[in-house]
């Protein structure tokens, strides 16, 4: 019986730190998802992987659309959209590899360029990155607009979004430990 429950602490304490690693990429920075915001600026300094969450901040006059293609995204099409979202503090998760497709559902911010697509890639949620770089990687990431053109470099998306997964990296080898330590008796 105590290997079986050895084994089930292990587990959850993985599942705790594996959800503990996830980014947290705050839509537009500091600016949050807002017109004036410069998304293409943004999206460059970004890696976003399987387990990690977007979180959009936005007052009233905005919302969040996601379109199930690049044509839509393309167009502005919001007539079909997959999700619709508009509390203002919406949080997104990115389960699965692929791109994925955002614009404001206010008339003409879209056009306006308030629109991002994000495209996730397979990678290890408990390996983070725990300070800013600014040197990209040799995967660029392709674009629907000429100007559009991000790279993936290992930054996340705030200051705080660093301290919070360094505390929460030490909650997850304080709860790992404490669950070695009670296999042992």
């Amino acid at each position: 019986m105590g290997h079986k429950n050895t084994i089930f602490l292990a587990l959850v304490a993985t599942l705790i730190a594996k959800e503990a690693f996830a980014a947290q990429h705050v839509v537009g920075g500091s600016q949050g998802w807002d017109q004036s915001t410069d998304f293409k600026t943004w999206i460059s300094g970004q890696t976003f992987k399987v387990g990690d969450k977007l979180v959009f901040k936005y007052t009233s006059l905005h919302s969040v659309v996601e379109l199930g293609s690049e044509s839509a995204y393309k167009n502005c099409d919001i007539s079909s959209p997959i999700k619709s979202l508009s509390t203002g503090n919406d949080v997104v998760k990115l389960d699965k590899p692929g791109t994925r497709y955002f614009t404001c559902g206010t008339l003409g911010h879209c056009s306006q360029g308030m629109k991002v697509k994000i495209t996730t890639v397979k990678g290890n949620a408990l390996s983070p990155a725990l300070s800013p770089s600014s040197s990209p990687s040799s995967s660029p990431v392709s674009s629907s607009s000429p100007s559009l053109s991000p790279s993936f470099t290992t930054t996340t998306s705030t200051k705080s979004s660093s301290t919070s997964q360094c505390f929460t990296s030490f909650i997850s080898i304080v709860a790992l430990s404490v669950t070695i330590m009670i296999s042992l008796f």
